[in-house]
């Protein structure tokens, strides 16, 4: 192995990393809004659920990653420069306390380095990335559509039932559906920093798909998005658990039970999605059982602002990155 690819493999986990601090607060916003759970306990239950999913999920995920773009466009430089304009894009989303996704940011710079390697689009494996594309849009409307099912549902069912009463059971039921949320999130997201570091070890000559990858590899990578996670995203909480919308125990566990159901639906079939944009939009569809009022929507759009230019901008960052990197390295 040799020190650039160790480099390589350093930024990734470091990326990882960051994408558990910065997605932290998708994880906690709602079981720390509703107080269910202080800070601490919430990141800790949210990490030890993420680094659960290592033995749950089947690196899906990670092979649509890998793939999304050409091998013959690959380099080690093209994955760094990839991985460097996605940690700085999360940073500066992250001090600006805006919920971008860590996903979309990291797919973003992949392929805008592939691209300018390439010098075209043709870099770009289109049947991995379409998915990818669509579900920026359908990610946060199943979450909607489902969180909204939901509670119809469970405020039919306890019309009748005594308000404390139920305030208690969900405060239980959110422990587990914070769980599921949790579960999701690890196999989603710390999934495609294997397949970032798949793609260097593909280009590099180490493995021959990624199903070869080496098992110290997702150890690593489950190991350091929950450690991110310990570490927490404080400056999104706010914005996640309460401007959006106000939250109950009931909404809480609505939104993360669909928030885990898209999550699931999604990895089976190897679609990377944003858990970020997946727990907004099933944050949004609570608020709307209540009226359209309830969600505010002016931060709604902040959001969805920060989720059009996410991609964009990685691409053009990575894109300048892998330039200037190309004319001192060559």
């Amino acid at each position: 192995m040799t020190h650039a690819l160790i480099a390589i493999i350093i930024l990734a986990l470091l990326f990882d990393f960051i994408n558990g601090f910065h997605d932290a607060a998708n994880s906690i916003a709602t079981v720390v809004s509703t107080k269910v759970l202080s800070p601490l306990s919430a990141v800790i239950w949210a990490a030890s659920f993420n680094f659960l999913a290592y033995w749950i999920f089947k690196l899906k995920v990670a092979d649509t990653v890998a793939k999304t773009v050409t091998p013959d466009s690959v380099t080690l430089m093209v994955v760094a420069s990839g991985l460097v304009a996605a940690i700085i894009w999360n940073l500066l989303t992250w001090w600006w306390g805006i919920p971008s996704s860590s996903s979309h940011t990291l797919i973003g710079g992949f392929a805008g380095a592939g691209i300018t390697n390439a010098g075209s689009f043709s870099a770009l494996q289109v049947d991995k990335v379409m998915p990818t594309v669509y579900f920026i849009i359908l990610a946060p409307i199943i979450g909607m559509v489902m969180s909204w099912i939901i509670s119809v549902i469970t405020l039919h069912l306890c019309r009748k039932s005594n308000v404390s009463q139920v305030d208690r059971v969900f405060r239980k039921l959110q422990l587990l559906s914070s769980a599921a949320y949790s579960l999701g999130h690890g196999g989603n997201d710390a999934q495609k920093v294997i397949g970032i570091v798949g793609a260097a070890m593909l280009s590099h000559g180490m493995i021959a798909d990624i199903d070869h990858i080496p098992e110290w590899v997702p150890l690593s990578c489950y190991t350091a998005i929950a450690l991110g996670t310990i570490f927490g995203g404080w400056r999104i909480v706010k914005t996640m658990g309460q401007r959006v919308t106000k939250l109950t125990p009931f909404e809480g566990f609505s939104a993360e039970a669909a928030g885990a159901f898209t999550l699931f639906f999604t990895q089976h079939f190897k679609i990377p999605v944003s858990t970020t944009h997946t727990i907004t939009g099933s944050i949004i569809g609570v608020g709307l059982t209540k009226r359209i009022s309830a969600v505010r929507w002016g931060v709604t759009l902040q959001l969805i602002w920060a989720w059009i230019l996410t991609i964009p901008v990685s691409g053009v960052l990575a894109a300048i990155i892998f330039t200037i990197a190309r004319k001192v390295f060559s």
